[in-house]
């Protein structure tokens, strides 16, 4: 009776007259399709967003800091400095997780041009700084140069700020450095070299970069001291267990190391705030595809009360009727998926490539919206779709248990 069943739902599913079961098939499938393309789509975006925006982030600030304990730990403002330590320096190298370690130290300054003034935390790098993930942000000028004496007085700031301040690269600034004591402020004039653009505010709005000495001078510390080490690693998954190893196997006593994560929560929130609206729009396009597929079969049902009637009268039991319908509605699935990961992955791979979709950069952090296909993810929700789509169509054809032959071969 397999055979039997699969013709008749391949014969029910594909029938080229024009009945009104035809346009509700064709109606099924298409509400297949949008529900299994936008699924796609969202997956799509929620990756690309998850990456492209954690890739900002680490970028600017590494995955992991390194920086003296302090009770009242207030991030990224101006940590006392330590002594720079080379053999802690090679131990954090060697860790196979570990790509790059950054020294650096963080100061607030003030930065004044002939037309405006603001206030920024001045980061200062070394002549050993990694530029490679900052690099790609540079927009426009060069990256300052580190003379083998003195210090730089070139400095990197965000478009923001060369806004604000109208200035542009070769132009000179004012930057007054912040004493904690009290003091009043020193100035510097500095040239500005290049000029970046994250399209993060927290980092644009806040951060210009120059010379670590700079600040090491400024604020009299003593020969080789630094604010702390930045770290990058190869796999940004894995940086809550480094950073927890590093806190309780390699550091010493008197430092303590912190995730970028926990520096910036807000950001990395709003990212999983995004894997929850995945989920719901997941879930509401599966409610819509098996909503739209059970209205389908109980009109394909009753269409085929007659049919249902001659299949009962000659034999045919409950469950082999009901199987047919069911197939049927797998045909129809199978079709609308296959047409859904079509327009799915047609538009991704479109916008992919193009970035023909645009956001804005000051509340989504990029100016276009990314694109990550993962193919595991796509057969996830092509799979998704057919089994829930297929076991609850069960429901629906509990209704061929309700028509009785003799009835049925009156009805017209």
């Amino acid at each position: 009776m397999f055979s039997v069943t699969n013709f008749l739902a391949r014969r029910i599913a594909f029938n080229r007259e024009k009945t009104f079961s035809r346009f509700i098939i064709r109606i099924a499938i298409a509400a297949t399709t949008l529900s299994v393309a936008v699924m796609i789509l969202a997956t799509a975006l929620v990756n690309g967003f998850q990456r492209e925006v954690s890739l900002k982030i680490f970028s600017f600030w590494g995955h992991i800091h390194v920086e003296l304990y302090q009770p009242d730990y207030a991030s990224l403002s101006s940590p006392p400095p330590f002594l720079q330590n080379d053999s802690l320096l090679q131990t954090l190298r060697s860790l196979p997780e570990v790509d790059v370690v950054n020294a650096f130290a963080t100061q607030s300054v003030i930065i004044r041009s002939s037309a405006d003034l603001d206030g920024v935390i001045f980061k200062g790098v070394n002549a050993h700084y990694d530029w490679r993930y900052l690099r790609k942000y540079l927009i426009a000028g060069h990256l300052p140069q580190f003379p083998d004496s003195g210090y730089a007085q070139e400095i990197l700031i965000s478009a923001h700020m060369a806004r604000e301040l109208n200035v542009g690269v070769g132009d000179r600034v004012v930057v007054y450095f912040i004493s904690e004591n009290g003091q009043t402020p020193r100035p510097r004039v500095l040239s500005i070299s290049g000029i970046y653009r994250t399209g993060v505010q927290e980092y644009d709005n806040t951060y210009v970069v120059g010379d670590l000495r700079l600040i090491a001078q400024m604020n009299q510390w003593q020969p080789h001291e630094i604010g702390g080490y930045e770290i990058f690693l190869h796999d940004y998954r894995l940086m809550d267990r480094v950073n927890k190893y590093l806190y309780e196997q390699v550091l010493p006593q008197k430092l303590f190391s912190i995730t970028i994560r926990q520096i910036y929560p807000n950001i990395f929130d709003w990212l999983r705030l995004q894997t929850t609206n995945e989920w719901i729009i997941l879930v509401i396009m599966v409610l819509v595809a098996v909503i739209n597929m059970t209205t389908a079969i109980l009109i394909l049902i009753l269409e085929r009360t007659h049919m249902v009637g001659i299949l009962k009268a000659i034999g045919m039991r409950n469950g082999q009727i009901q199987l047919i319908f069911v197939r049927q509605s797998a045909f129809i699935l199978l079709t609308g998926i296959l047409l859904g990961n079509l327009l799915g992955l047609g538009l991704a791979s479109l916008e992919k490539y193009t970035h023909f979709f645009s956001l804005p950069e000051e509340i989504y952090y990029i100016s276009y919206a990314p694109i990550e296909i993962r193919l595991w993810q796509v057969l996830a929700v092509d799979l998704g779709t057919l089994f829930v789509g297929v076991v609850l169509l069960f429901i629906p054809s509990f209704i061929v248990r309700r028509i009785y032959p003799v009835q049925a071969l009156r009805f017209q």
